[in-house]
């Protein structure tokens, strides 16, 4: 995997791509944290849709295995009518 350093990037929208057995394959709710399966954070979506898809494809036959792309950017960057005035 290439390596950029932030100056690199233009824009990076940071994505963090993990997973975990989760309790009822329909939720969210994760069994046990500490054995979350951290893949990592990447630059763009393309690139953690890529580590997401090879993540899930490897975990499909077991339906209590979940992965997730959150959408880092958004939290670290919120729309500027989300954020309270100064």
């Amino acid at each position: 995997m290439k390596r950029h350093t932030q100056d690199q990037l233009p824009n990076p929208k940071l994505h963090l791509v993990f997973g975990g057995r989760v309790k009822d394959p329909r939720g969210l709710e994760f069994e046990d944290f500490s054995d979350l399966d951290i893949v990592g954070i990447f630059p763009n979506y393309a690139a953690a849709e890529k580590a997401w898809r090879a993540n899930a494809q490897r975990t499909v036959d077991d339906a209590e295995m979940k992965y997730l792309v959150v959408h880092l950017h958004e939290l670290l960057e919120p729309e500027d009518g989300d954020r309270p005035a100064a």
